[in-house]
């Protein structure tokens, strides 16, 4: 089974967050909030959206950083994705 995004949907999978110490020991992020980074899974196919022409932006493997509070969680086959408008996301990490 895969996510596909209908509209100017995008499909986010959230980066692990863990912090490494300077002398190289790696804590787990459990305390912490989770990133605002991502990795784009599938991005839908833009179009006509509210009477406006909507021209997709990000593709498939990119990293994007989104807004904290935006989008719809959801858990399928044991992976965790987020779902969000490609204007919920602020920017794409080069």
């Amino acid at each position: 089974m895969k996510l596909v995004p209908l509209g100017d949907r995008v499909v986010l999978k959230q980066l692990v967050a863990e912090e490494t110490t300077k002398s190289g020991i790696v804590l787990p992020g459990q305390g912490k909030e989770k990133p605002q980074q991502a990795e784009v899974v599938a991005v839908g196919p833009g179009g006509v959206i509210d009477g406006k022409e909507v021209k997709m932006q990000v593709s498939t493997g990119q990293q994007v950083i989104f807004s904290k509070y935006a989008g719809t969680e959801v858990k399928l086959e044991d992976e965790e994705y987020i779902i969000v408008k490609q204007s919920d996301i602020l920017a794409i990490v080069e």
